[in-house]
C-alpha cells in the first residue's frame, strides 16, 4: 500500500487554501467599487479552486483504496502529546471514505451555490445585509472543510474530539455573522448546545484514557488499542451515555433536535448545506465508529431506548414539518426525521440496517443539500422563506421547479432515487429483528410524501403571484452548483454498488466487534451486492 499521506495532504489543501485566501486584500483595502468587486472575485474563485484541488486528491485516494484490504488504509500515526498517550493519527475505512468524499463532493457545489451569500443576497427584504466580509466568510468555509475531514479521519479519540469541538467556531461565526432573522440567537443555541454534548464526551474520554491505563499498561487515545480495552458492562454504560449523548446533539437526534430548526433557518443556504449535509452526519458516524465499537455490551443495553428516540424522531419530524410556514425550517425538520432513519438502521444491529444507514448519511447529504440550494435559489429571488409568499413558480422559472421537484422526491425516498435504496435497505435491516419499530418507521414515508408534495404544491404550481412573476429561472452558476448532486442521486439510485461495495465490509468489521449476527442470513447461492459480506 502506498505510503503518500493522502489524508494529511487531503486535510492541509483546504487550510492552505484559508491562509491564501485571509492574506488576499479584502474589500477594505484602498480602491474603488470595482477594485473591491474584483478583490472579491478573486476570493471566491480561489476558494472555488482549493476545493476542487481537494476534490481531486480525494478521488484519487478513494481509487486506491482496496476493498478486501486491511479494515483502516492510509493509516499515520506519529506521536502528538506522549506524556499523555496523544497521537496524530489518522486512516479510513470504508465508512469514513464515503463521508470524506461526500464532504469534499458538497464543498465546491456549497461555494457555487454561496457566491454572493456574503454580501447578503438571502437576507429578508428591508433586512440589512451582514456586515462582515466577503473573504471572512470564504475562509471560515475552508477552514470548516480541514476540520470536516480531520473528524471522519481522525483514528486517536483525543483528536476525534480537537476537531469535533473545532468545526463548531467556524459554524458558529458562519451563522451569527452571515445569517438571517435571529442569526445570534440561532448561533448562540447551537453553540451551547453543542458544548454541552463536547464536555460530556470530554469526560468520557478521559475516562477511557485512566481506564486503558490500568494493568500497567500506558494510557492512550488510540482507536486500535482502545477497542481492545476490558471495561466493566457498568462502566461501558456510562462512557456509553457520554459519547451517545454528544453524538446525539450534534446528530441531532429527538429530542436533542432544537438548535437544528433555528440554526438551519437562520443560516444562509449554502452554510445549512454544510450543517445538515455534513455536520450532522458527524454525530451518525461518532455512533458507529465509538459508540458501538468501543462500547459493545452498553449498545446493547441501550438499544431498545435508541430505537424509541429514533422512531419518535421519524414521526415527530415529518409531523412538524408538515405544519411549517418558513421553507428552511420546513426541510430541517425532514432532517430530523431522516436522522431517525439513519440511528434506526445503526442500532438495528444487521448488516442491511447498518449498511443502509451509512449509506443514507451520504444520500441525505446529497438530496437535502439540493433542496436547501434550490431553496436558497429562490429565497434570493423573492427575498423570502415564507412559503405562503410563492405560487405559480414553474411557469415562470420551469427549471428550477423540475430540480425542486426531483430534490422534493429523492427526499420522499421514491425508487430510482439513490435515498430509495438507502431507506430500503434500512426497513429490511430494521424488519428482521424489530419488526413493529420498522412499521412505525414506514409510516414516516406516508408523511413525507404529504410535506414534500404539499410543499411543491404551495410554492411551483396554482396562479403565478405578482411577485414571482419577474422571477429569473436558474443561471449557469447555479446549475453547475446544483446539477451535480441531482446526478449523484439519480446514478447511485440506478447503480449503487460501488459505493456499498466500499460500505460493507466496514459494516461486517463493525458487526464483529459489536458481537451482533443478521437474524436471517441470506439465501443459500444467491449474491448481491446488498448482502455481500468480507471477512474481518
Amino acid at each position: 500500500m502506498s505510503t503518500f499521506p493522502w489524508l494529511t495532504v487531503i486535510g492541509a489543501i483546504p487550510l492552505a487554501g484559508a491562509v491564501v485566501v485571509a492574506l488576499t486584500p479584502g474589500q477594505s483595502a484602498p480602491g474603488s467599487d470595482a477594485d473591491r468587486r474584483a478583490r472579491a472575485r478573486l476570493v471566491k474563485v480561489l476558494t472555488l479552486v482549493f476545493t476542487l484541488i481537494t476534490l481531486a486528491v480525494t478521488i484519487a485516494m478513494a481509487t486506491a483504496f482496496k476493498t478486501g484490504g486491511p479494515t483502516f488504509q492510509f493509516t499515520q500515526t506519529y506521536q502528538w502529546i506522549p506524556q499523555f498517550g496523544v497521537h496524530y493519527a489518522v486512516g479510513v475505512d470504508g465508512i469514513a471514505l464515503v463521508l470524506i468524499l461526500m464532504t469534499v463532493v458538497l464543498m465546491p457545489v456549497v461555494v457555487l451555490a454561496s457566491w454572493n451569500d456574503a454580501e447578503g443576497e438571502s437576507s429578508p427584504a428591508g433586512e440589512p445585509p451582514p456586515r462582515r466580509s466577503v473573504k471572512t466568510y470564504f475562509t471560515l468555509m475552508l477552514v470548516l472543510e480541514t476540520m470536516m475531514i480531520g473528524v471522519f479521519a481522525a483514528t486517536d479519540v483525543f483528536l476525534f474530539y480537537v476537531f469535533f469541538e473545532a468545526m463548531l467556531i467556524p459554524m458558529y461565526f458562519m451563522i451569527g455573522s452571515f445569517g438571517v432573522g435571529q442569526r445570534q440567537y440561532a448561533a448562540v443555541k447551537f453553540l451551547l448546545y453543542s458544548l454541552f454534548g463536547g464536555l460530556l464526551m470530554l469526560v468520557a474520554v478521559i475516562a477511557l484514557y485512566v481506564y486503558s491505563a490500568h494493568n500497567g499498561h500506558p494510557g492512550t487515545f488510540l482507536f486500535s488499542q482502545l477497542v481492545h480495552v476490558s471495561l466493566s458492562t457498568t462502566t461501558q454504560k456510562w462512557l456509553f451515555l457520554g459519547f451517545f449523548v454528544a453524538f446525539a446533539i450534534k446528530a441531532p437526534v429527538w429530542p436533542f433536535h432544537t438548535w437544528l430548526p433555528d440554526a438551519a433557518s437562520a443560516a444562509q443556504p449554502g452554510a445549512a448545506v454544510v450543517l445538515v449535509g455534513v455536520l450532522d452526519k458527524v454525530g451518525t458516524f461518532g455512533m458507529i465508529r465509538y459508540c458501538l465499537e468501543l462500547f459493545p455490551a452498553a449498545a446493547h443495553y441501550f438499544t431498545p431506548l435508541v430505537l424509541v428516540l429514533s422512531v419518535t424522531g421519524i414521526l415527530y419530524g415529518a409531523v412538524v414539518a408538515i405544519g411549517q410556514r418558513d421553507l428552511k425550517r420546513l426541510i430541517a425538520y425532514t432532517s430530523l426525521s431522516h436522522m431517525g432513519l439513519i440511528t434506526l438502521g445503526i442500532f438495528a444491529m444487521t448488516s442491511e440496517g447498518q449498511a443502509g444507514g451509512v449509506f443514507y448519511m451520504v444520500n441525505h447529504g446529497f438530496a437535502t443539500g439540493a433542496l436547501f440550494l434550490i431553496a436558497g435559489f429562490m429565497i434570493a429571488r423573492r427575498r423570502s422563506q415564507m412559503i405562503a409568499d410563492y405560487g405559480g413558480v414553474q411557469k415562470v422559472a420551469p427549471v428550477l421547479a423540475g430540480l425542486f421537484l426531483i430534490a422534493g422526491l429523492a427526499g420522499l425516498s421514491l425508487p430510482g432515487l439513490s435515498t430509495f435504496v438507502s431507506e430500503f435497505l434500512v426497513l429490511v435491516g430494521t424488519f428482521t429483528r424489530y419488526e413493529v419499530y420498522a412499521i412505525l418507521a414506514t409510516v414516516g414515508i406516508i408523511l413525507a410524501s404529504i410535506y414534500i408534495l404539499w410543499m411543491y404544491q404551495r410554492t411551483m404550481t396554482g396562479p403565478v403571484r405578482d411577485e414571482v412573476a419577474g422571477m429569473p429561472d436558474l443561471k449557469a452558476r447555479e446549475l453547475w452548483a446544483v446539477g451535480p448532486l441531482i446526478a449523484l442521486v439519480i446514478v447511485l439510485g440506478v447503480y449503487p454498488k460501488p459505493v456499498l461495495d466500499v460500505i460493507n465490509p466496514a459494516v461486517h468489521q463493525t458487526l464483529v466487534q459489536v458481537h451482533s449476527t443478521d437474524p436471517v442470513p441470506p439465501h443459500p447461492g444467491t449474491t448481491s451486492a446488498l448482502s455481500q459480506r468480507s471477512s474481518p
